[in-house]
Parts: C-alpha cells; sequence; structure tokens
C-alpha cells in the first residue's frame, strides 16, 4: 500500500509538509509506503476550461506545461491521497486549489477514476481560516467519491514561522491519530 500527499505550501519543507511527516510516521509504522510531492517552486495552473479531459479520456489534463499530470499519475499509482495547505486569507494556497480544480475535473471525465481511495487533509494556519481551508479540501474528496477517515478534531497544525506547529501538541494528536486511522482504513480496504 502507499500514500502520496501534496504539499501546497510556497515554502519548501514547511509547516504543511511537517505537518504531513507526523501523519507518514504512523503510516509508515503500520508498514505503509509513503511519497511527498512538494509543489513549492513547481509550475502548476489553474483550470483553462477546454473540457478536453472529457474528450481525450486518458486520465491526463490537456495542458502538459506544468507538473498536474504527474501528479495525477501519482495519485492514480496510490492507495491514499493526502492534500495539505497553509491557509491563505481563509482558504486553501493557489497551488493545492489548481491541483484540486485541474485533477478533479479529469478524474471526473474518466469515470472517477479516484473513487474509493482513501483521502485526508491537512492544513498549516497561524490563527484563523483552517476550518474553510479543511473543507475547500474534503470537498474535492467527497465530489471524487473517495473515503476519508477522521481525527479527533479537525486536521489543523497552528504554528507561523517553520517549525512551530512542532510545538502545537493537540495539532500534533490531531496528526499521529489520523495518521493511524488512515493506516486502519487502508487495511480494512485490502482485506
Amino acid at each position: 500500500m502507499k500514500v502520496v500527499a501534496f504539499s501546497g505550501s510556497a515554502r519548501k519543507d514547511g509547516n504543511t509538509a511537517l505537518l504531513i511527516g507526523h501523519v507518514f510516521k504512523e503510516l509508515e509504522a503500520a508498514g505503509i509506503e509513503t511519497e511527498l510531492f512538494q509543489l513549492s517552486g513547481k509550475k502548476i495552473h489553474g483550470c483553462i476550461a477546454c473540457y478536453q479531459c472529457f474528450a481525450k479520456k486518458d486520465k491526463h489534463c490537456a495542458v502538459q506545461n506544468d507538473v498536474l499530470n504527474e501528479c495525477i499519475d501519482k495519485m492514480l499509482e496510490a492507495d491514499g491521497i493526502i492534500l495539505g495547505s497553509p491557509t491563505y486569507f481563509a482558504d486553501v494556497s493557489t497551488e493545492i486549489k489548481a491541483l484540486i480544480d485541474r485533477a478533479g475535473l479529469v478524474s471526473i471525465a474518466n469515470d472517477h477514476m479516484l473513487a474509493r481511495k482513501v483521502g485526508a487533509a491537512v492544513v498549516a494556519v497561524r490563527r484563523a481560516g483552517s476550518v474553510h481551508a479543511f473543507d475547500t479540501m474534503n470537498h474535492f474528496f467527497f465530489i471524487e467519491q473517495m473515503i476519508v477517515p477522521g481525527s479527533v478534531y479537525w486536521n489543523v497544525g497552528i504554528g507561523r514561522e517553520v517549525g512551530e506547529v512542532d510545538e502545537d501538541e493537540e495539532g500534533l494528536r490531531t496528526m499521529k491519530i489520523l495518521g493511524q486511522n488512515m493506516a486502519w482504513l487502508l487495511g480494512k480496504l485490502e482485506e
């Protein structure tokens, strides 16, 4: 089994990646392979509404001058997908939004090719707006017919400067239990 995570932070190895790392510890302890794909420094554009994904049905976006199709290939190979984003103006980063819009449309155009994969959202936040960001990523999972495990709270870690999320005890506990629940769910689906 494998879980791929996409960090939509502008900061490579920032708080979003750190939070994902805490989820990964639990997945890896359960024998699940993990891969972190950081969108920082990579080109990814919004959807241009060409609808070629519906015409071609080749499980890829017609726009090929960025990393989106590489991300889709990683999603297709994985049993579980984590989307991670910092909170920017009470929502996800533009990078994660572009990934959601384009990968989501390609999936729908290809008979919901992400259906029944396990999906989890992880949010880094300084103060407020995290619930909206969390909802945005969960809406992607739900419209794609994915299965979403819960934790003991919304999957949020608080911190502004890199590393501050590691001081958020409740956030770290939430990530730990999310990882355990995601591992359990993946195991049950494999049975």
